[in-house]
């Protein structure tokens, strides 16, 4: 971060998710500098005044981000994260399905170990991480992780191939698998199953489940561990995100608490 100014802050997305978190950046030492997003939408009045509209990866370094904040999807993880940190920003990753993929993973960590900058993985929907990345180092049994949404929002997806949504009438266990097969196969639905695998036993050894359940009215996530520690439960209902419902509300606050963060001078 600069050594004087506010934290310059760059965007990259400027959907629902993108948003809800900047109307609620209320740290006047963060500055959105930049919004990374298509050029299709530059006229967009909702960018935040001052802020320029940035098309191509290679333009970060010329704006001398502090933070590069990624709500835009797994497909622009990787171009996006590394520019940011070859520009000795940070960059906080929100869609982290994408870094199942093992390779892209391992680049971007030691991007980030030639800069001095950090790879940031936000909790997103998820409560809890912070107890299961601490028990890690104690060393960890197990880790389960339920995901349990309406039906509808299965939509879209692999399960819906597989059955009939609309005729569910109870609980329906879509798929169960490792994280890394979870990420990969349902990447818009599953990016919480990720960061539960990285702060835990890992992508192989992360067991998880979906589930679809027509009496749910809210996103719901169930983590379970075990180890020396002892147990963690954790339970977690998300309203959805009223501009775009197959995102939780609580994803965006997170990103937002991730971001304020870096220049609070209390952190929790």
């Amino acid at each position: 971060m600069a050594a004087t100014g506010p934290m310059r802050l760059v965007f990259v997305g400027w959907g629902a998710m993108a948003q809800a978190t900047a109307n609620v950046l209320t740290d006047p030492a963060v500055q959105i500098v930049a919004i990374a997003k298509r050029s299709e939408s530059v006229d967009d009045t909702s960018v935040p005044a001052g802020a320029l509209a940035i098309h191509q990866p290679d333009e970060l370094a010329s704006i001398n981000p502090d933070v590069v904040a990624e709500a835009a999807g797994l497909g622009s993880v990787a171009a996006w994260g590394h520019a940011a940190l070859n520009a000795g920003a940070d960059f906080i990753v929100s869609s982290v399905s994408a870094l199942a993929d093992a390779d892209l993973l391992m680049s971007l960590k030691q991007a980030a170990s030639r800069t001095g900058a950090r790879v940031v993985i936000q909790p997103g929907a998820l409560a809890g991480v912070e107890a299961l990345a601490a028990a890690r180092l104690m060393g960890l049994e197990s880790v389960e992780h339920r995901i349990v949404k309406p039906p509808g929002a299965w939509r879209g997806t692999p399960a819906a191939a597989a059955h009939d949504l609309d005729a569910l009438t109870e609980e329906q266990v879509l798929f169960s698998a490792s994280a890394s097969e979870t990420a990969l196969a349902f990447p818009k639905n599953a990016n919480v199953a990720m960061t539960t695998a990285l702060a835990g036993v890992g992508p192989d050894a992360t067991n998880v489940t979906l589930v679809a359940d027509p009496a749910a009215t809210k996103n719901r996530h169930e983590l379970r561990a075990r180890g020396a520690f002892g147990r963690l439960e954790v339970v977690i209902a998300n309203n959805p995100l009223a501009a775009n419902p197959k995102t939780s509300t609580l994803a965006a606050l997170s990103l937002a608490r991730c971001i304020e963060n870096r220049v609070s001078p209390l952190v929790i």
